[in-house]
Parts: structure tokens; sequence; C-alpha cells
């Protein structure tokens, strides 16, 4: 685990209360106003200018604004520089840097070593913040959230001015979020302290749902009406929580998906993660849901099957799955009674009032591709995509988005997924074609052989590729084959497949992907592995159960969005938000391939810094393929 982000406001460490070399006001006013990389640079500049135990102290408050900024590896490189001092002061900041550090790699064990030793001793109050808040940060790596809790609880008697202790209970919630719900579960049961556990139960609660939906919602409004004066109302007042518990959803929901048939298994993976979800959330809802599961083929069809479902009492509709299902229904049935189809209507259909659109679609993906090549620094690109209609689909989301953010499409190529050699392809796309016939022709022109290495074209920054992952291996390897291995390559989740052979071929290549799949948040990191064993048949099928289980967090969003806009939710397939023509849209998450093996990616961008301390005086900064495949049904009931 990484170095927990306990940041609590402006840094009153600054200067170590030894200040005395001329110009070291600027950098202690810059850490106060939390211009934490400012001030390291500003430090290390004076440190350049002096020598000894001045050059020494200035590089670890250095050092100590590196770590308040997250740039641990500027605090790793100057503090290698600085052999432990002989004054005491400067010996207290160099232990809690090295601290820290430990803490970034991870070693909580060896960093408590450093600083209970620290707590026993006489400190000043600043060195001491920043003691207790590193001390809490090592028991939340070290999963015990309850110790956590008892020090940053004991650390707000340091303080006297309002804003501090809020930011202090701001912060021990910030820690507790990074906790697992077991963790937090764990502690609240054995710990006999109330407050205590009622700061474990409210992060048990939000880690468990991700501070979203309706058990969220209502289970923190229930938290709130019995714990009024508790430390941690400072951390609900800032939530955007109803006055009282939300009843306005919907009683009765009905699932329409295949049971039975070529696509049963797409079916029930589905069913089963939209019935996750709703295990889930049962402790939030103030009375229980119905969910009817109708099979659209026993119904004899889309229509009838919503037509029956609206008769027996259903508030609200999900599916169907398929894209033809989907395009019959919105043609031939009036929407009642609002509606969230599980694939796309085709872009050029108007989708009546009251439907709305949710898909796995691979133009999302492309979209997502295209944002991050830019975030990335590429404007100019090639692609390779396959001859086929998904292919064009893929190729046209990710030229529209890729141009509109900027960039620029200089070339591509379709292939022939069934063929083994792309070699023409590539060397046609990557301008190798060109360099053979300069040769020939200089070459006959001098009439003898010439020294030569082909030289694909240098226009270009990446390579966006469109495939699956038999093609996708094959590709990769004549890439690099053919002098294109090192450019960044860019591709959708079409690209991992599940299917036990080596992904070895594809290192390097960066995909958009289901959270689910690559990277689950904390409150779904054990629902895969769940499902992988309950339901083995499905192995292969673990986007489907993102798409279910996402599929019943958007009923309550959506039903409240009637009369207002949707919040976005960060989903398991994705971060879904909903635009202006009602269909559910996916930022997606990224991986890449390293060792055979996809290894999640960070965001675009990137969170802030670790461990900063609390000053009275601070001012405080304030559609796969299963889209296109047959669906088909028993109705069942719970």
């Amino acid at each position: 685990m990484l170095l927990l982000s306990l940041a609590i406001g402006a840094c009153q460490t600054a200067g170590g209360g030894t200040s005395g070399t001329p110009g070291e006001s600027r950098p202690e006013r810059l850490a106060l106003n939390g211009q934490h990389r400012d001030a390291a640079a500003a430090y290390s500049d004076l440190a350049s200018r002096t020598s000894g135990p001045a050059r020494d102290r200035l590089t670890l408050l250095a050092v100590e604004q590196w770590l308040d900024a997250g740039d641990a590896t500027r605090a790793r490189e100057a503090f290698a520089d600085v052999a432990i001092p002989s004054d005491t002061q400067a010996r207290q900041l160099w232990n809690t840097n090295s601290a820290a550090l430990m803490l970034y790699r991870g070693d909580a064990d060896q960093a408590l070593q450093v600083l209970e030793t620290m707590s026993r001793k006489p400190l000043p109050r600043s060195r001491r913040l920043r003691v207790d808040a590193l001390r809490a940060d090592a028991w939340i790596q070290k999963r015990d959230p309850a110790r956590a809790v008892e020090l940053m609880t004991q650390r707000e008697s340091l303080l006297s001015n309002r804003n501090d202790i809020e930011e202090n209970r701001w912060h021990l919630w910030q820690a507790l979020l990074l906790s697992e719900p077991k963790d937090l579960r764990a502690g609240a049961e054995l710990t006999r302290d109330a407050d205590t556990r009622a700061w474990l139960s409210l992060g048990s609660l939000a880690t468990a749902t991700g501070q979203q939906g309706i058990a969220w919602t209502n289970g923190a409004v229930r938290w709130r009406d019995n714990h009024f004066g508790h430390p941690a109302m400072v951390v609900i007042n800032r939530l955007e929580l109803p006055e009282e518990l939300i009843l306005d959803y919907p009683k009765q929901i009905a699932l329409l998906l295949p049971l039975s048939g070529g696509a049963a298994r797409a079916g029930h993976a589905v069913q089963n993660g939209f019935l996750g979800a709703y295990f889930s959330t049962l402790e939030g809802l103030d009375e229980y849901q119905t969910i009817r599961v109708y099979d659209v083929n026993s119904e004899g069809g889309a229509s009838a099957a919503y037509t029956t479902a609206v008769s027996d009492g259903a508030e609200f509709v999900v599916g169907p799955l398929l894209r033809d299902s989907v395009v019959s229904l919105a043609n031939d049935t009036l929407v009642p009674v609002p509606l969230l189809t599980l694939n796309y209507l085709p872009d050029d259909m108007l989708a009546p009032p009251g439907l709305y659109q949710f898909a796995l679609a691979p133009e999302d993906e492309a979209r997502s591709a295209a944002e991050r090549a830019i975030a990335d620094g590429h404007l100019r690109g090639v692609a390779l995509v396959p001859n086929n209609e998904w292919g064009r689909r893929v190729l046209s989301s990710f030229t529209t988005e890729f141009e509109a953010l900027g960039g620029t499409l200089l070339d591509y190529r379709s292939y022939t997924p069934a063929n083994q050699d792309f070699s023409n392809t590539i060397e046609d796309l990557m301008g190798l074609s060109d360099s053979v016939r300069r040769y020939q022709r200089l070459r006959a022109n001098i009439g003898s052989p010439l020294q030569f290495d082909p030289r694909r074209r240098q226009d270009t920054d990446f390579v966006f590729l469109a495939a699956d992952a038999p093609a996708g291996r094959l590709l990769k390897s004549q890439l690099k084959f053919h002098y294109s291995g090192d450019l960044p390559a860019y591709a959708t989740s079409s690209i991992y497949t599940e299917d036990g052979r080596s992904n070895s071929d594809l290192n390097g290549i960066m995909f958009a992907d289901t959270p689910w799949v690559i990277a689950p948040q904390v409150w779904i990191e054990h629902l895969p592995p769940v499902f992988e064993q309950n339901f083995p048949d499905e192995r292969r099928l673990g986007r489907l159960h993102a798409m279910g289980y996402d599929a019943y967090q958007l009923i309550a969003a959506l039903y409240a969005a009637r009369i207002g806009a949707m919040p976005e939710l960060d989903g398991a397939t994705g971060q879904l938000y909903l635009d202006p023509d009602g269909r559910v849209r996916r930022r997606m998450a990224w991986a890449k391939f390293q060792g055979g093996e996809p290894v999640p990616m960070p965001d675009i961008e990137l969170p802030g810094g670790p461990i900063r301390d609390i000053g009275n005086a601070a001012e405080l900064p304030q559609s796969t393929t299963e889209d296109d495949e047959l669906w088909s049904g028993q109705r069942q009931e719970m």
C-alpha cells in the first residue's frame, strides 16, 4: 500500500523552528500557503548556497516539502545526500523524513520503529504533530484503522484552531476511505470506544458503497441521525446528503434477459452481476425491492416482455441486451415506465422519452483511447483496424474524438483478421514500402549494392490498434519486426482475453477496460474472485458481471434524474455519466501489458501528495462482440 494521503492543511514545520539563513522566510511562507513544490525548490536553492550543518538542515526541509508535494522520487534523491545530523532538531527532521520514505516503500513496521521511539521523547509541538500523522498512516497501512482513529483523535489535543481541528478530522476520513471495508468492520466490532466505533462504521459504509447509491445515501442519513455531535459530523456536513431518507426509488424492477438459447451464458452473467449489486444494497433500502427476471424469447420478444413487466407492476425496466431487440422495442412500444436498455440504438434513431441506453460499446473505449493518447502528449497517430463493421465503428469513434481534441490521424490501414501475415499492411502504413522503393531507385542509379536498413515513417507518435488478442499478438510482433515496436500502442479491451494463453507478445500495449477486470475499486474488489469461484463457467464474462452490477446501480440515479441531472457514478464498468441523448457513457480504466500480465495504469490526472501538518496560523488552500450475438427464456421472480 502506498503512503496514504493524510494531507492536513499547510505545514507548520517549515523552517523547523530554527530559521536563520538569509532568505529562509520565503520558502516558509510558500510552505504555509500549501505551495510545497515551490517551497522545496526554494529550500534546495538556499542549500546549494550554504555548507555544513546549515546546508543539511535546508536540504532536509526541502525533502519534507517534496514529500508534502507527493514527489517521493525527488525527496529520496535529496535525502540520500544528508547524513544523520548531530543536532537534535535536525535529527528529528531527518527521522520523520526517513519514516515517511519508508511508508512510501510500504514498510510500515520499520517506519513505526522510528516513529514510536520519537513519540516517547520530548518533541516540539510541530514535530509531534507530524510524527502522530505518520504513525496514523503506518497503522492504516498495517490494516488497523482503529489505531489510526485513536491517534488522530489524540492529535486534536495539540490543536487549538477550529479550522485545524476540522482538517484533522476530514483527513482522518480520507485515510479511512483507503481502508478495506472488512478491516473497518472488524475494527468497529473490537473497539470499546463509541466514538471510534462510529468513525469506523461510517467508513465501512462509505468504502463498501463507494459513497454512491441508495445504500450509501440512506445509510449515511441514518448514521447522521444516530450520531449527532460526533466529531465525524464535520465530514457529514461536507457531504451532499438529503435531509431525510430517500424513499422515492422503484420498489419493483423488471430485468429482461436471455436465459436460454445461444446467449444464455451472457444473460446469466448479466443477471448474476445485477443481483450481486442488489444484495449489496439491501441494508440501505427502506423497504425491500422485488426483482422479476423475464426471458425475452419465452415472452415472445422484447416488446412483449416489456409490456408484461409493466402489467405486473414494474416501476423500472432494465434490458433487453441485443441491439435488434432494443431497436424493436423502441419502435413498437411507448415507454410508460422508465427503461434502461443494455445496448445502444443506432446513432440515427431517436430514443423515445423515458428510454435510457447503457452498453459495453467499443466506441466508448475508442474515445477513451483518443483521450489517453492526447493526455500522454501524442498529437499525431496512425491506426490498424480490422476490415469489418466493428473495425469501421471503432475507427470512426476514435478519429472523431481524437481530432476533436486537437489530434491528427495521419493514416490508417485495414487488415483481414483471419490472416497470419500482416507484413504488407504494416509496411504500407509505416512507409517502409516507400523506403524500399527509394533504396531500389538509388541502387539502380549507382549500379552496385548498398548497405540498407529500412526506415519507418517519422511523423507519427503512436499506433491505435483495434484487434482481439490473437490478432493483437501477431500485429504487435510484426510491428516490432518492421521497425515500429518503439511506438506507443493504444487498444480497446478486445485485446485482452482471459483465455489462459501467454500475453507476453502484447507487452507494451496499453488498453482501456472495465475497472472490474483490471483495477476494481475497493468496494467491489472482493467481487470478481467471488464470481469466478461461484460461477466458473462465466470466468471469461467478467465484463458482463460488471455490466449487470452497474445496471442495478444506475436505476436509482436514473429514477431520480427524472427531475434533475444524474450524478456521475464510479462504476464497475467505468466512470458513468449521462449525455444529453440519454446514453450512459463510460470513462475507462487503463492497463498496460508488462511481463505478459495487464498492470493497472494511473489515472490521467494524478492526486496530490501525502502528509502535511497542521499549523494554527496556516492559510489553508482552499460493445463487445457479445453485443452482436443473438439473445434468447423463462420468467423468474425473487
